[in-house]
């Protein structure tokens, strides 16, 4: 969604918007997913995505980087930064999920062949997760992997370490608490 085609004062129903006029703020609420901010240092043209599991897996920030190569951006010139957003230690998720994630999200197969650094970042070694079947899933660092796959330079990418989960009192978290209330997140273009 452009920003410049909304109207004041009214909500928009999106999980993206992108901003190509100066002093315009963009406005995306989250719990546990990730607000993602994308500046362009040359022509100040903004975006602010709200980003999840689900997100990630329809290649949210693959379809954002294009509508920025259509306004003429270098990659070069794109800053991203991911803010507070619930940590792979409290997104735990069964199996079938986690594969069926990591085959749309990244294009890969999780198999018991994977390299040991590969099946580390995957799943985690506690007695307790594989009692009950369950599995880490790391959104901030597949987001970074899809930025990376969009020649985004790594230097130009920031990460917040805040987890909306474990902050209680600073972060609210649907995974933690079952809350509708949420954090504002916003970005705003200048020139």
């Amino acid at each position: 969604m452009f920003g410049s085609h909304s109207q004041e004062g009214i909500k928009i129903d999106a999980d993206g918007l992108f901003g190509n006029k100066c002093n315009q703020n963009l406005w995306v609420y989250t719990a546990d997913c990730m607000p993602i901010f994308f500046a362009d240092k040359r022509t100040r043209n903004v975006a602010a995505l709200h980003c999840g599991r689900k997100g990630l897996e329809k290649k949210i920030i693959k379809n954002l980087v294009k509508i920025y190569d259509n306004f003429g951006t270098s990659r070069d010139d794109l800053l991203v930064a991911i803010g507070p957003a619930i940590s792979k230690e409290h997104y735990l998720v069964d199996k079938i999920t986690l594969k069926e994630f990591y085959r749309n999200a990244e294009n890969k197969k999780i198999t018991n062949n994977l390299p040991k650094t590969e099946k580390d970042l995957c799943f985690s070694d506690s007695n307790h997760f594989k009692d009950q079947n369950l599995n880490q899933l790391d959104l901030k660092r597949s987001a970074y992997r899809q930025l990376l796959n969009e020649n985004i330079p790594n230097t130009n990418i920031d990460i917040s370490n805040l987890c909306t989960y474990k902050l209680k009192n600073e972060f609210n978290s649907w995974r933690r608490s079952k809350t509708i209330s949420r954090q504002w997140n916003f970005i705003c273009s200048y020139k």
